[in-house]
C-alpha cells in the first residue's frame, strides 16, 4: 500500500498533480494502471473550480493498493507530476522552483507576486489543460529488502523507518512464484518505511515516452547516474510504503466499485490499482471487468500547415457519429467528476511532432456494435489570449472503430490523420480507407500512433475462443443465416464449423483459455447434455465436446504443474467442480417441497475448496480422507447413508485426499458390454420443471437458465462421460486418463445432482441409474484397472495416481450406486491385480497400489455399516447386498449374534471374507504383508498397518459407535486380526530389550564398583543376605525368549501401531467370544499369546515426564556430537577445508558450534528438526502415555482373567498359569497407576488363593518376583497402593502358612527380596516401608480364624526382624566411607538374615 501525504515545493504558486504506476525495467513493462492524486492545498484547488465544479469523493482518495504477482528486483515505482498549461516550454517553468525559494520572498517578492497572477491566469483559462513537469523513481527492493535495510541506493531521496514488522519469509499465496535470487523481493511483510522524496528530475520535452523511461530508470541503478548530474527540481513528497492489509476499509475496485468493509460512504477511499502482470497469471475471471485503456504515443504534424504546436489529443468513446453520443465512460483523475466524455493529453509547447505517456481508461458497455468507436481530435491550443483566436482550434480527426466481425479491436495502431471532420457514417471503416473528398495529413501517411489494451471478462481478444462462443451462441438463438468474418454460418454448415472450433482450442493461448476457463467448460458441457436440433435433426456434439475438454484439461494440468494442491489437483479444475459446476437445466425452478417445509434445502456456503469432513479428528489417513462424507456445516451425524448424496449436491464438491491422476490406456479392454452407439439419444430425461439455485456467481445465468423456444434434446452429463470415455482412443483417451480425477469427481457431482432433481433419490439403489450407464461404469473400471495392473512398472507416477483416483471414485459410487455392483467393481480390480502378480517383475510395488487402493475405499463414512457387522456368516447371493436406508446406521446394531463357528469368526475364512467384504479384504493385505516370507517391505508395513489402525481411531472417535454393543460388533469385523498379530510376533520390535532398568527397583545397569551413586552394590547386598547366587535371575525379571524368535523384522513404530490395534480389538470383542476361542487354543499358542501381551505391556510402560525430557535433550545432544564428528573428520584432513572450518568455528557468535549446521537460526530450518518441545507439550505427552499405559495394562489384565477363567476347567491350567502369573508380574513390575495397581492386587490375590500350589510347591523364582514385586509397592508414597500391596503381602504369608502351618519360603523370600530392594533402589522410601510393615503386623493381630495359631508370633518375629535388616541396611549407606562401621553392620545383617532362615 502506498499512502500519499504531503507534496510540498520551495514555492507555492500553482497547483501540481501527480500519478504514481509501477514499471519493471527488467520486463520493460508498465505493470500497474495509473494512480492519480491531488496534495494541493484548498487555496490552490480553488484556481480550478470554474472547470471542476463538481468532485467525486473518489477521485480525492490518496492511498492505493497495487498487486505485485512476479516480485522483482527491477520494479520501480515512478512518480510524474503535472501542472496546468501555461505559455513556456517545461524548463521555463520549472525554473522558478529550481532557483526561488518562499525564505527569500523578500528578494523575489515582486517576481513571485508576478508567477501567481501568471498561474491565476493560466488556471482560469487553461484549466482543463496540462503540461509535463517533474518525475522521479523509488527502487522498490531498497524498502521492502532486508538487505537494504535503511541505506538507500537513491540518494535523492531519505527515508524515516517506522512501525515494526519482521523480515521473516512469507507463505507464497496465489500464483506468486519467487526465485531463489527474489527472495528478498518481499513485498508482503517487509517493514514500513515513510519516505521523503526530495529531488525531482525535469521532464524533457523530447524524452517522454515509455522507452525513454526505461533507459532512465536502468541508468538511476548506476552509480554514476547521468540524472544525479542534473539540477534537480526541490520538493518534499512524503509517501508512506507498507503491504497491504488483508481487509482494508474504505477501499474502491478498478472499476470504483464498494469493497466490503465500507462503513461510511463519505471517508476518504483507497484505490485498488490494476495490475498489468509482467507475465501471464492464469487466474479465471470470477468478477465482471470490462476495462478500456488507451495509450496515445506519437504525434507527427511536421509537415502540417498552419499554427500547429501546442497539441492537445482528446480521446472519446462514442456509441455513434454524433457529437451527442459521446458516453461518460472514461475515468476521472484527481479532484474532478467520476466520469468524462472526453479526456486530453498533457500538451508539449510549441511542439509539432510530440510525444506522450497518457493513460485513458475507460468503463465500457458489455454490448458493443459496429458503431462504437474511439474517436480522436487533435487541437491546437492557443496559450496566449488573442482576439479572435479562440482557446483550441481542431487541426486533425482520427478514429479506431471497436469491433471488427465480432471482435474487440486491441494492440498497436499507425493511423493516418484527417483534416477535416469524418464524413457520414465513417465510423463501420476504418482511416486507413481514403474516402474520397477527405483531406490527409502527410497525404494520408500514418502520422498518429496509440496503443489500446482491454482488461476484459467479457471480450476473450483470441481468435480461437472468439469463433466458438460465437458459434455456440449462433445455436443459442438459432440466428441463421450468420457471418462470421468471410464466412457465412448456415444450418448446413454449423456442424462443421463447430466442430472445427472445438478442435481449434487447443490453438488458443493457454493464459486466455485458463481466464475463460468456467465459461469454457460450462459451454463444452452444455454441448454435451444438450446437443442442438438443427433442421429437426440432432446434431450429437458429444465425442467433440469430450475430446476439446479432455485435452483442454491436459494442457492445462501440463503446463500448470506448479498449480497444485497437496493431492495433486490443479487448483483451477478443482474449483470449477468444486464451486461452479451444476447441471444445465431448461427453467431455473426451485426444488418442489413437501408439506410446508422443503424437503431439503440446497446450503448458501462460503467453504474454502480445501473441505474438512465430519469424520472425527483423531482419524489419521494421511491420504484418504472421506469423500462423500458428510456437510462439516452441520453438526449432526447423517441419519441415513442415502443423506450423503444430497451433501454432495449443491455447491459443495467432493474433497479429495490424493485423488490426482495420471495414467494411459491399453487397447484391449472389453466393448461387449456396449449396447448402443455414441449417437443414441439418453432415455432417460431430467424433468424439466426441476432446477437448481445457481452455484455460482461467475458464471452467466444465460448460459444455463435461458429458456428455449425449440425442441432441445436432453441428456445426462454422467451417462454420457462414461460412454465417451469408455469409446474413445489414442491421444484423447489417454489425456482423459491424465486427469480422470477430474471427470471422476465431475461425473459424481452430475449423479448426486441428478438424483436430487430428479427425485429418485428415494428409488432403490438398483432402480436410480439406467442398466446402459451401468455397463458403461464396469467396462471403464475394467480398462482403468487393466491400466494399472499393466503399466504399474512403466509409468509409476501416472498408475499411482490413476489408482487412487479409481479408489475415489468407487468411494463415491458407495454412497451412489448399489453397493454389490460396486463391491463386484472392487473384486474385478483385485482380480486384475492378482493376475499380473505371477509375471511381475516387482510384487511389492501391485502390493502398495492395491494397499491403496483398499485403504481408500474403507475410508467410507459407512465403512461398518457396508461390512454387515450383525448378519451371521452365511454367504450372501452378492458380494454385500444392499442395505435399506433404514438400517445402515446405528439402529443395524440391535441385532444380537447369532451362534455360530466361532473359529470361523477369528480366521480369515471364506465366509467372513464375504460377509464382511471390506474388512475381509483390508484384514488379507495386512496379513499379506506381514507374512515372514512375504514380499513385505518397510513402506508397505507401514501402509498396512497404518490403514488399520486409522479406521480404529475413526471407530473410537465416531459418536455414533459409542454404544458398547454397537462397539462389540464393529470389534466382531477385526477379529482376525488377533491370530495374525499372534503370527507376527517374532516380528514385532523386542521392546523389552530396549528398556534401561524398568524403572522398577534398581539401575541395575550401573556398575557395581561406582561408590558415589548413593546405592550399595546388588552383588554386596546378595553377598550380605547369603544367596549363592546373586546374578542367576535376570534383573529385569523379562519374559524368556520365544522360542525359535527371529530377529524383528518390524520397526518400533510400527510394532506399536500393531499392539495398540490388537489391543482394540481385545477391549471392544465380546467377553464370551474370546473365551469361545481361548478354549479352542492349544497350549503354545494360549502361551505365543501371553507373550504378546507381556511385549504389549512392555511397549506401552509409562516412562515418566523426566524420561521424557531425557530423550529429548539426548537426542539434542547426539545431533551436536555428529556435528562435532563431522568437523573432525574434515579437520582430520589438511588444506583449504581445514582452514574453513577453523575459521567458521573463530568467526561463531555461538561458540564452538558452526553456524552453517546451526539450524534454529537459519531460514531453512524446519520443524521437524526442533528437538527440544515446551513445558506443556512435554505435560501433555507424559499425560497421554499415562493414559495409555493404564489402559494396555487394563486390556492385558481382562484378557489373563479370560484365559484363566477358560483354561480353569481345562487340563491345561498347569502348563498355562505359570505364564499369566509372569505377565502379571511384569505389569506389576512397571511404572503404574494406582487405578490399575488396585485391580492388577485383586486379580493377584485371586490367582494365589485358587492356585497357590503354582507359589509354594513348583517354581521358587515366581515366588522371589512376586515378593520383591509386593515389597517395593509396599514402599510406595502412594497410600492406596501400599495398603493395596500389605494386603497382598500379608495374605501371600498367611496362604503359605495354612499350607504347611508356617511360612518359611514367603519369610525367605521377603528377607532377600528386602536385600535387593534397599540396596540398589534410589526411590526407596523406608518410612512407607515401615508403615506398610505395621500394617501388615496390625492385620496378623486381628486376624480372629488364626489368632490362637503360631501364625501371629511368625509375622511379628518377620517384621521385627525386617525392621532391624531395614534400619542397619539405611546405617550402611550412611556410613560409606568408614570401613569399620561398615563391616560391624554387614555382620548384623548377616545375623539377622541368619535369624530368619533359622525361624523359617
Amino acid at each position: 500500500m502506498v499512502k500519499c501525504l504531503s507534496l510540498k515545493f520551495e514555492i507555492e504558486i500553482e497547483p501540481i498533480f501527480g500519478t504514481l504506476a509501477l514499471y519493471d525495467v527488467k520486463e520493460k513493462k508498465k505493470i500497474s494502471e495509473d494512480f492519480h492524486f491531488d496534495l494541493n492545498s484548498d487555496q490552490m484547488k480553488g484556481l480550478l473550480r470554474l472547470h471542476t465544479p463538481h468532485t467525486a469523493i473518489s477521485t480525492l482518495a490518496r492511498s492505493a493498493i497495487f498487486s505485485i504477482t512476479y516480485p522483482s528486483a527491477d520494479i520501480f515505482l515512478v512518480i510524474k507530476l503535472e501542472k496546468v498549461l501555461q505559455q513556456g516550454d517545461i524548463g521555463e517553468s520549472c525554473e522558478p522552483y529550481m532557483v526561488m525559494k518562499e525564505s527569500d520572498s523578500s528578494k523575489h517578492k515582486e517576481k513571485l507576486e508576478k508567477l501567481r497572477l501568471q498561474a491565476e491566469t493560466s488556471c482560469s483559462r487553461l484549466g482543463r489543460y496540462r503540461m509535463p513537469f517533474a518525475w522521479t523513481a523509488i527502487h522498490l527492493v531498497n524498502i521492502v529488502s532486508s538487505v537494504g535495510g535503511l541505506e538507500r541506493s537513491d540518494p535523492d531521496s531519505d527515508s524515516e523507518r517506522k512501525g515494526h514488522g519482521t523480515w521473516n519469509e512469507r507463505k507464497k499465496k496465489g500464483f506468486e512464484r519467487m526465485s531463489v535470487g527474489e527472495d528478498m523481493c518481499n513485498f508482503a511483510t517487509f517493514r514500513p518505511a515513510t519516505l521523503t522524496v526530495t529531488n525531482f528530475f525535469k521532464q524533457e520535452g523530447d524524452r517522454l515516452s515509455d522507452e525513454d523511461l526505461y533507459k532512465f530508470l536502468a541508468d538511476m541503478r548506476r552509480p554514476s547516474s547521468v540524472l544525479r548530474r542534473l539540477r534537480p527540481v526541490t520538493a518534499q513528497l512524503k509517501i508512506d510504503i507498507s503491504p497491504a492489509p488483508d481487509s482494508p476499509h474504505y477501499c474502491l475496485s478498478p472499476e470504483l466499485l464498494h469493497v466490503k468493509p465500507y462503513p461510511d460512504l463519505r471517508v476518504r477511499p483507497t484505490k485498488e490499482v490494476l495490475e498489468f502482470p509482467a507475465r501471464y497469471v492464469y487466474t479465471p475471471h470470477t468478477t465482471y471487468r470490462n476495462l478500456l485503456y488507451i495509450y496515445p504515443q506519437s504525434l507527427n504534424f511536421s509537415s502540417r500547415q498552419g499554427s500547429v504546436r501546442n497539441i492537445a489529443v482528446k480521446v472519446q468513446f462514442m456509441a455513434g457519429e454524433d457529437p451527442s453520443l459521446a458516453m461518460p465512460v472514461i475515468f476521472g483523475k484527481s479532484s474532478c467528476a467520476e466520469f468524462f466524455t472526453e479526456a486530453y493529453s498533457p500538451v508539449i509547447y510549441h511542439d509539432k511532432s510530440p510525444e506522450f505517456y497518457e493513460e485513458v481508461k475507460m468503463k465500457i458497455p458489455a454490448n458493443l456494435t459496429d458503431n462504437h468507436h474511439l474517436l480522436f481530435t487533435f487541437y491546437h491550443i492557443s496559450c496566449q489570449p488573442k482576439q479572435n483566436t479562440p482557446l483550441e482550434t481542431p487541426v486533425g480527426y482520427t478514429w479506431i472503430p471497436l469491433m471488427q466481425h465480432g471482435r474487440l479491436r486491441t494492440g498497436s495502431f499507425s493511423l493516418p490523420v484527417s483534416v477535416e471532420k469524418p464524413p457520414p457514417s465513417y465510423s463501420v471503416l476504418t482511416p486507413d480507407v481514403q474516402l474520397p473528398g477527405m483531406k490527409w495529413v502527410d497525404n494520408h501517411k500514418q502520422v498518429f500512433n496509440v496503443e489500446v489494451t482491454a482488461a476484459s471478462s467479457v471480450h476473450t481478444q483470441d481468435p480461437h475462443l472468439d469463433k466458438f462462443f460465437t458459434l455456440c451462441y449462433v445455436l443459442e438463438e438459432y440466428s441463421f443465416p450468420f457471418r462470421l468474418k468471410d464466412c457465412i454460418i448456415s444450418e448446413a454448415n454449423v456442424e462443421g464449423e463447430l466442430k472445427a472450433s472445438m478442435t481449434g482450442l487447443r490453438g488458443a493461448l493457454l493464459d486466455t483459455c485458463v481466464r475463460f476457463l468456467h465459461q469454457l467448460l460450462s459451454k463444452l458441457i452444455l454441448l454435451i447434455v444438450h446437443p442442438p436440433v438443427i433442421a429437426g435433426q440432432i446434431v450429437n456434439l458429444g465425442r467433440a465436446a469430450f475430446e476439446a475438454m479432455s485435452l483442454l484439461i491436459n494442457q492445462i494440468h501440463k503446463n500448470l504443474e506448479g498449480n497444485q494442491d497437496q493431492h495433486g489437483r490443479n487448483n483451477l479444475l478443482a474449483s470449477y467442480i468444486h464451486y461452479c459446476f451444476h447441471l444445465p437445466t431448461a427453467e431455473p425452478a426451485m426444488p418442489p417441497t413437501g408439506g410446508a417445509t422443503p424437503a431439503y434445502e440446497l446450503p448458501i456456503q462460503y467453504a474454502t475448496l480445501s473441505r474438512t469432513t465430519a469424520r472425527p479428528s483423531t482419524l489419521h489417513l494421511a491420504r484418504s480422507k472421506s469423500i462423500s462424507n458428510s456437510n462439516p456445516d452441520l453438526a449432526s451425524t447423517p441419519t441415513s447413508p442415502d443423506e450423503e448424496v444430497q451433501r454432495i449436491i449443491g455447491s459443495k464438491g467432493i474433497d479429495r485426499s490424493h485423488s490426482w491422476v495420471n495414467s494411459a490406456y491399453a487397447p484391449g479392454g472389453s466393448r461387449a458390454v456396449l449396447r448402443r452407439n455414441p449417437n443414441f439419444t439418453c432415455e432417460l430425461k431430467q424433468a424439466s420443471d426441476r432446477g437448481c439455485n445457481r452455484m455460482s456467481a461467475f458464471v452467466d445465468s444465460a448460459t444455463f437458465c435461458s429458456a428455449p423456444t425449440r425442441q432441445i434434446a436432453k441428456k445426462l452429463l454422467h451417462e454420457e462421460l462414461a460412454l465417451q470415455w469408455v469409446v474413445s482412443t489414442s491421444t484423447v483417451r489417454e489425456a482423459a486418463l491424465q486427469q480422470a480425477w477430474f471427470f471422476f469427481q465431475l461425473m459424481t457431482k452430475s449423479m448426486s445432482h441428478h438424483l436430487f432433481l430428479s427425485s429418485r433419490i428415494d428409488l432403490p439403489r438398483r432402480q436410480r441409474f439406467p442398466d446402459r450407464f451401468v455397463d458403461d461404469i464396469a467396462a471403464l473400471v475394467g480398462a482403468i484397472s487393466a491400466d494399472v495392473a499393466g503399466r504399474y512398472h512403466k509409468d509409476v507416477e501416472l498408475v499411482e495416481r490413476l489408482n487412487s483416483s479409481l479408489a475415489f471414485f468407487l468411494n463415491d459410487l458407495l454412497s451412489l450406486m448399489d453397493r454389490g455392483f460396486v463391491f463386484n467393481l472392487i473384486r474385478s480390480y483385485y482380480k486384475q491385480i492378482a493376475n499380473k502378480f505371477h509375471t511381475a517383475q516387482n510384487p511389492s510395488s501391485l502390493t502398495a497400489l492395491r494397499m491403496d487402493f483398499t485403504r481408500i475405499v474403507c475410508s467410507h463414512e459407512h465403512y461398518v455399516t457396508l461390512n454387515l457387522p450383525c448378519s451371521t456368516l452365511s454367504p450372501p447371493a452378492s458380494p454385500s447386498p444392499s442395505t435399506s436406508s433404514t438400517t445402515s446406521q446405528g439402529s443395524a446394531f440391535s441385532s444380537m449374534h447369532q451362534d455360530q463357528g466361532v473359529a470361523s469368526m477369528f480366521e480369515l475364512s471364506v465366509p467372513f471374507r464375504q460377509q464382511h467384504f471390506l474388512s475381509g479384504l483390508l484384514l488379507t493385505e495386512l496379513s499379506l504383508i506381514l507374512e515372514p516370507d512375504g514380499e513385505g517391505v518397510f513402506f508397505l508395513h507401514k501402509k498396512a498397518i497404518s490403514a488399520v489402525h486409522s479406521l480404529m481411531c475413526s471407530h473410537d472417535a465416531d459418536p455414533r459407535y459409542t454404544d458398547p454393543q454397537v462397539r462389540t460388533h464393529i470389534a466382531q469385523l477385526y477379529l482376525p486380526l488377533i491370530p495374525i498379530v499372534m503370527d507376527t510376533l517374532p516380528q514385532l520390535h523386542d521392546f523389552t530389550d530396549t528398556s534401561p532398568a524398568r524403572g522398577r527397583h534398581a539401575p541395575a545397569m550401573q556398575d557395581d564398583g561406582d561408590p558415589d551413586n548413593g546405592t550399595i552394590s546388588q552383588s554386596v547386598a546378595m553377598a550380605i543376605a547369603g544367596s549363592p547366587l546373586p546374578h542367576a535371575k535376570a534383573p529385569n525379571f523379562t519374559m524368556p525368549t520365544v522360542a525359535g524368535r527371529q530377529c524383528s523384522s518390524l520397526s518400533a513404530e510400527c510394532s506399536r501401531t500393531l499392539l495398540v490395534s490388537f489391543l482394540w480389538v481385545l477391549k471392544n470383542a465380546d467377553a464370551a467370544l474370546l473365551e469361545s476361542w481361548v478354549s479352542d487354543l492349544s497350549v503354545l499358542q494360549i502361551n505365543r499369546l501371553l507373550d504378546l501381551l507381556h511385549l504389549s505391556v512392555s511397549c506401552f510402560e509409562y516412562k515418566g515426564k523426566k524420561a521424557l525430557e531425557r530423550i529429548n535433550s539426548l537426542t539434542f545432544k547426539k545431533s551436536q556430537d555428529m556435528k562435532a564428528r563431522l568437523e573432525e573428520a574434515i579437520l582430520g584432513t589438511i588444506g583449504a577445508r581445514q582452514e574453513m572450518v577453523r575459521r567458521c568455528r573463530e568467526r561463531s557468535p555461538y561458540g564452538n558450534e558452526n553456524v552453517r549446521w546451526r539450524k534454529n537460526v537459519t531460514h531453512w530450518r524446519q520443524n521437524t528438526d526442533r528437538v527440544d518441545k515446551t513445558k506443556t507439550e512435554t505435560e501433555q505427552e507424559s499425560v497421554v502415555d499415562g493414559n495409555l499405559a493404564t489402559e494396555a495394562s487394563l486390556v492385558v489384565l481382562d484378557m489373563l482373567e479370560i484365559i484363566v477363567k477358560t483354561v480353569l476347567a481345562s487340563e491345561l491350567k498347569e502348563s498355562v498359569l505359570g505364564g499369566v502369573l509372569r505377565v502379571l508380574l511384569h505389569s506389576m513390575a512397571g511404572s503404574q497407576s494406582a487405578f490399575f495397581l488396585q485391580h492388577c492386587f485383586t486379580t493377584q490375590r485371586g490367582l494365589v488363593f485358587k492356585f497357590p500350589e503354582m507359589l509354594f510347591e513348583e517354581d521358587t523364582e515366581l515366588c522371589a518376583d512376586l515378593c520383591l514385586r509386593l515389597l517395593r509397592h509396599c514402599s510406595s508414597s502412594v497410600g492406596s497402593v501400599r495398603s493395596q500391596a500389605s494386603a497382598s503381602l500379608y495374605l501371600l504369608m498367611r496362604q503359605n502358612f495354612e499350607i504347611g502351618n508356617n511360612f518359611a519360603r514367603v519369610k525367605m523370600q521377603v528377607t532377600m527380596s528386602l536385600s535387593s530392594l534397599v540396596g540398589t533402589s534410589q526411590n526407596f522410601n523406608e518410612e512407607h516401608l515401615r508403615r506398610s510393615l505395621k500394617t501388615i503386623l496390625t492385620y496378623a493381630e486381628e486376624d480372629l480364624e488364626l489368632r490362637d495359631s503360631p501364625f501371629p508370633e511368625q509375622v511379628q518375629d518377620l517384621v521385627f526382624n525386617l525392621h532391624m535388616i531395614l534400619t542397619d541396611t539405611v546405617k550402611m549407606k550412611e556410613h560409606q566411607q568408614d570401613p569399620e562401621m561398615l563391616i560391624d553392620l554387614m555382620y548384623r545383617i548377616a545375623k539377622g538374615y541368619q535369624n530368619s532362615l533359622t525361624c523359617a
